[in-house]
């Protein structure tokens, strides 16, 4: 597999991460603005530990010692099976989890900037919570959402680098193994560092598209 190759592995964990991160944030951002305690509680509670713990830890953490609690609390109750996560399954829950702290401040603001009107003018016209999600708070959230998104991605991307340290074959993996083999680092992680600014330049292109669809209806609406 040549570096370029293991691009698709990259994109696909960063794609996967993306997904969870996201199902994440939108749960625990509608958790902190909960009128139940608890769920307020529980929310800030996981933006507050998994912010303030460095990322490499949580994933030594996620990859190392939480099999390793699992197996001795099997041991413990007598039960004879083992767990154990690949590379890719803990560097996916990995990066969700922290990734979904950081979206949940920012889908929280984007559902805080929301004009209340439109939420009690929905509910005066009997709209169902299901109808108003997808007709008035979807479509404002992403426009209102969409540069913290576009920043949480892009630290997400170059995030998927530190996945290599726990044995995944990703693009940062094949560089490594090729300077060391070739004797020649600086062309290997050159191409490498291509790779990243590549998608990096696609992702801004895409998203920018995004939100100039967006943007437009949101000045349609306010004229």
């Amino acid at each position: 597999m040549t570096i370029l190759a293991a691009g698709s592995t990259t994109l696909l964990l960063a794609l996967a991460s993306l997904v969870v991160a996201t199902v994440l944030g939108l749960l625990a951002a509608f958790a902190k603005l909960s009128r139940h305690g608890g769920l307020r509680a529980v929310a800030s509670l996981y933006t507050f530990v998994v912010r303030g713990i460095p990322d490499l830890v949580v994933m030594l953490l996620v990859f190392y010692s939480l099999p390793a609690f699992v197996n001795q609390t099997f041991d413990a109750l007598g039960i004879d099976a083992r767990v154990e996560f690949s590379p890719e399954i803990a560097g996916t829950a990995t990066l969700g989890l922290i990734f979904g702290a950081y979206m949940t401040e920012t889908f929280k603001s984007a559902l805080q900037g929301i004009p209340k009107g439109q939420i009690e003018a929905a509910i005066a016209y009997g709209l169902s919570r299901r109808r108003m999600f997808w007709r008035i708070i979807l479509p404002q959230m992403i426009r209102l959402s969409l540069p913290g998104f576009t920043n949480n991605w892009l630290v997400l991307v170059k995030g998927t680098a530190l996945v290599s340290l726990i044995g995944l074959q990703d693009v940062m993996f094949r560089a490594k193994g090729a300077a060391e083999a070739t004797g020649k680092p600086f062309t290997f992680y050159l191409v490498a560092a291509g790779f990243y600014l590549f998608l990096t330049l696609a992702s801004l292109v895409a998203l920018g598209l995004v939100a100039r669809r967006y943007e437009i209806g949101h000045r349609e609406l306010t004229l």
